[in-house]
């Protein structure tokens, strides 16, 4: 049986760091009030020469170097994104070019859910052999598109990048690696919903980016419910329950929807992997960034069993169990 199995992860930030209280003086808002709210109390911000092709391809070099995996074994890059360097060519090339490796490299664009369905279209090209080694990144300069004089919504976002290194490998479904690499991976979207988080610009519409616009209520409520739906949906594919598992690496989007999603499974808070304090809602990196934080302080540790999740614009929503 092939699997995608987990060989090392990567992320990068921009220098840059803006607290709360830096933003209060040209928002009108609070430490007290972002903290409350959302559990957020700084993020880092992109600056010159800081763009999500370069944060993509430091986060995957990182990855590599984790993995000890040479660039030239990778045949595939997917890089998740909803603020590409430019309308095209993919972001991806970038990374690829940066990176001198071969084979497949593309974009993917589900807002915050884009990098389980990164992950879940690289799984599937390496489990039936269009890929062998692949890359798959998330990496986001939301801050380029948000409106900063609107605090329902710039006060929630920051920049940054997360990679993970798969390598398509054969294990014996009875032996005792049976159960390595990524196990399960549900996706879900409902277009129905799209105008409650959006931007307000594009190429064929308005000719220009556009801002960040977003009905944050309702949002919530969305996805509490989806994100636990589909948790559940990929602890009984896995034939899991959701008391073996070890961490959660939830979308760090708001504070309350982590507790919120968290309570309604049952699962301790202690299993929750929370960066949304750190580096606010980075979008589709914030999964890949918030893992590599806890492999690299030690809490995901080789046979743990990891379940990743997110929820986005569109909307879409997925998880993925993995063991790493």
């Amino acid at each position: 049986m092939i699997r995608s199995v987990f060989k090392g992860s990567g992320s990068a930030l921009p220098k840059r760091v803006v607290t709360n209280a830096e933003l209060a003086e040209t928002v009108d808002t609070s430490d007290e009030w972002i903290v409350e709210r959302t559990g957020i109390r700084q993020r880092h911000i992109a600056g010159e020469g800081e763009t999500t092709g370069t944060l993509a391809t430091e986060a995957a070099r990182n990855a590599l170097a984790a993995a000890g995996i040479d660039s030239s074994e990778v045949d595939l890059i997917v890089l998740a994104t909803a603020t590409p360097d430019q309308t095209f060519p993919a972001t991806a090339t970038t990374v690829q070019s940066a990176l001198g490796c071969t084979g497949a490299a593309f974009d993917v664009g589900a807002v915050c859910s884009g990098f389980i369905y990164a992950l879940g279209v690289a799984d599937s090209m390496l489990r039936t052999g269009m890929a062998t080694c692949a890359v798959v990144i998330g990496a986001e300069t939301f801050s380029r598109i948000l409106d900063w004089e609107d605090r329902a919504t710039c006060v929630l976002f920051g920049d940054g990048a997360g990679a993970m290194v798969l390598r398509a490998e054969e294990v014996a479904e009875d032996g005792p690696d049976g159960d390595r690499g990524v196990l399960v991976t549900k996706l879900h979207a409902d277009g129905q919903h799209r105008g409650l988080l959006y931007v307000d610009g594009g190429p064929s519409t308005t000719g220009t980016v556009g801002k960040v616009r977003m009905k944050g209520r309702e949002v919530f409520r969305h996805a509490v419910v989806n994100l636990a739906e589909v948790l559940t949906e990929v602890l009984a594919d896995a034939g899991v329950a959701a008391s073996e598992l070890d961490w959660i690496v939830p979308h760090q989007a708001n504070r309350r929807i982590l507790d919120a999603t968290a309570k309604k499974l049952g699962l301790p808070p202690e299993k929750v992997v929370v960066t949304v304090d750190r580096h606010a809602n980075t979008s589709a990196a914030s999964v890949p960034l918030a893992f590599d934080v806890a492999v690299a302080d030690g809490r995901i540790k080789p046979g743990d069993l990891v379940m990743l999740e997110a929820m986005g614009g569109g909307f879409t929503w997925g998880a993925s169990l993995l063991r790493v």
